[in-house]
């Protein structure tokens, strides 16, 4: 059974409350997630492919990320998830926007990396490709393509 913190609108955690992933989160109540957008030195960002099984299955996501334990700050869920999910292990992160969802508050960072390129590491029932892409290619991708409204919103701010 997965933990979670119970948070408000304004991302402070609110004492006392534990939410239980897959039971309903209460009005008014939301779960602290994290996405993490992959940067390489080089300017080409990284892409993992949804495992089939999994919702939007084969589609392209542009972060890694996911729900913070309880007891997790936003940093160490992001730095875990980033490890899980793709093998990059860092040490810095950056900050790079807050976003409410239904019933989830959403961290959002940016890791710069120069990571071999060849040493992204799949997560087993997560994902199943990987690949590296321009920005250019990146922003040019369709909605079929790349999984959610809210990373194609952080996408567009990410423009120059």
């Amino acid at each position: 059974m997965e933990l979670w913190d119970a948070y408000d609108a304004q991302f402070r955690k609110i004492e006392g409350v534990t939410l239980v992933r897959g039971e309903p989160v209460p009005a008014r109540l939301f779960h602290l997630a994290t996405d993490i957008l992959v940067r390489h030195t080089d300017g080409n960002y990284l892409l993992m492919q949804r495992d089939w099984r999994k919702n939007f299955g084969g589609t392209w996501e542009a972060t890694a990320g996911g729900s913070a334990l309880k007891g997790e700050s936003a940093l160490e869920c992001a730095l875990r998830e980033l490890q899980e999910e793709t093998g990059i292990v860092s040490d810095h992160l950056d900050e790079v926007g807050r976003v409410v969802g239904r019933d989830t508050v959403y961290v959002e960072y940016l890791c710069v990396t120069d990571c071999a390129k060849d040493s992204i590491r799949l997560q087993e029932g997560e994902t199943i490709a990987y690949r590296w892409v321009s920005q250019s290619e990146l922003l040019g991708m369709k909605k079929s393509e790349l999984i959610t409204e809210r990373m194609q919103k952080f996408l567009k701010e990410l423009q120059p």
